[in-house]
């Protein structure tokens, strides 16, 4: 009776282990497809985010009224909601300083 009970345990752990593994498999196809559909979605922000640039800069011109180039410029997005057009050298100073910063707080 004992080794009879011992085996019908071992087969509802069996039965429920089973259990487990479709029910992860079952989360990890949709979690696979929760991803693909963000990897796309992201992929959409990056394209409608480069387009939105691109349209930015077409407009902006600088105090002679030629086109500012893309190349030497960014746009910049304060936390208040400010936007700025810095000068790319400017801000690439600004990110060795604030990375020379957080090294030697570490």
């Amino acid at each position: 009776v004992a080794a009879q009970n011992c085996r019908k345990r071992k087969l509802n752990a069996i039965l429920n282990l089973e259990e487990d593994v479709c029910n992860l498999q079952t989360q990890k196809e949709s979690l696979k497809k929760e991803h693909s559909q963000c990897s796309r979605s992201i992929s959409q922000m990056k394209q409608k985010l480069n387009n939105l640039y691109r349209d930015i800069f077409s407009r902006l011109r600088d105090d002679q009224g030629r086109p500012l180039n893309p190349c030497q410029y960014v746009i910049h997005c304060s936390s208040d909601g400010c936007v700025f057009i810095i000068p790319k050298h400017l801000v690439k100073s600004e990110q060795k300083q604030d990375n020379k910063k957080e090294q030697k707080q570490k």
